[in-house]
């Protein structure tokens, strides 16, 4: 199997290095010419939680030198989504499928107007993992990875996935209820990423402080209460116990939040804690902490340029 993940930030490289301990053959499709021709020479590099490790790994900026693939991860930034997927549906053979793994709501809609839905599988993953520099990551968090349809079908491809995840010690099961896991990964995330990105504390700290455990909280509770207006069924019986047990449980990493604006990057909010802001309008739910955490994080995005 050809494995093509677009996009080699943290979690795309922490794939990689995963996905390189099988026999499949992996490859990198990048839009930056310099990064790729270096991960093709140097190859990825992990350190953390599970230890330290080199793979090499082919990468390439070019769709004629990869050729069709078997099986497309979408590793990219959400706003990146469209730009990434209409460069890759030029590695689409017959039965390719592409599988997406990242932040926030819309990328499955996004990815299923420009290859069709029948060839998407969404997914959730509670892995963690900070980009150190160009192909080296720490791997920070460990959890288990869902995959599934929008449709819950189960198809002969998303079992194959599930199982070379699997042996490669990616700890993956398929879900029929897809949209319900993403919805939960989100307000997972509405917990967490904005927080960190304001404050700058690793996940684990904001349950040390008074103050980020109330807004984290609040911020929680009114994405539940939009998830139950629009009757979408979450995973968890206690969303909000589960976003204060992925803190702990994800301590020392920096969220990807985090890492953008110390990199000042643009963020992924609009996917995230926008989603609730959008949703909770539309709904006539009350979202003001949400609210305050999207103006927060865009004035901090906006102001990437000012000196003190």
């Amino acid at each position: 199997m050809r494995i093509v993940i677009v996009g080699p930030g943290a979690m795309g490289c922490l794939l990689a290095n995963f996905l390189s301990k099988s026999r499949e053959e992996i490859w990198f499709l990048d839009k930056n010419k310099e990064r790729a021709a270096h991960i093709h020479k140097n190859g990825i590099s992990i350190e953390g939680i599970t230890g330290y490790w080199h793979s090499p790994v082919k990468a390439s900026v070019d769709i004629k030198e990869i050729g069709k693939a078997d099986l497309i991860i979408i590793a990219v930034k959400s706003y990146d989504t469209k730009e990434a997927v209409t460069q890759a549906k030029f590695l689409l053979g017959e039965n390719t499928r592409v599988l997406t793994l990242q932040n926030g709501i819309g990328n499955i809609e996004i990815i299923n107007e420009i290859v069709g839905s029948e060839r998407v599988i969404g997914g959730a993953t509670n892995l963690g993992a900070t980009l150190l520099e160009v192909g080296k990551v720490r791997h920070a968090g460990q959890g288990e990875t869902v995959i599934g349809r929008m449709d819950g079908k189960i198809p002969v491809e998303m079992r194959s996935i599930r199982e070379i995840f699997n042996k490669v010690g990616l700890e993956t099961r398929i879900s029929r209820d897809i949209k319900g896991l993403l919805w939960s990964k989100l307000i997972i995330n509405v917990g967490i990423n904005a927080l960190t990105a304001i404050t700058h504390l690793n996940n684990g700290k904001l349950m040390d402080f008074e103050g980020t455990r109330r807004v984290l909280r609040e911020a929680v509770t009114e994405a539940i209460r939009v998830a139950k207006r629009k009757r979408i069924k979450l995973i968890y019986d206690d969303p909000l116990a589960k976003v204060e047990a992925v803190c702990e449980a994800t301590a020392t990493n920096v969220s990807s939040m985090l890492q953008d604006v110390l990199k000042k990057k643009r963020t992924e909010i609009d996917f995230i804690n926008g989603v609730i802001v959008r949703q909770g309008q539309e709904s006539g739910i009350p979202v003001p902490t949400n609210l305050l955490l999207v103006d927060l994080v865009k004035t901090i995005e906006s102001s990437y340029n000012l000196t003190v």
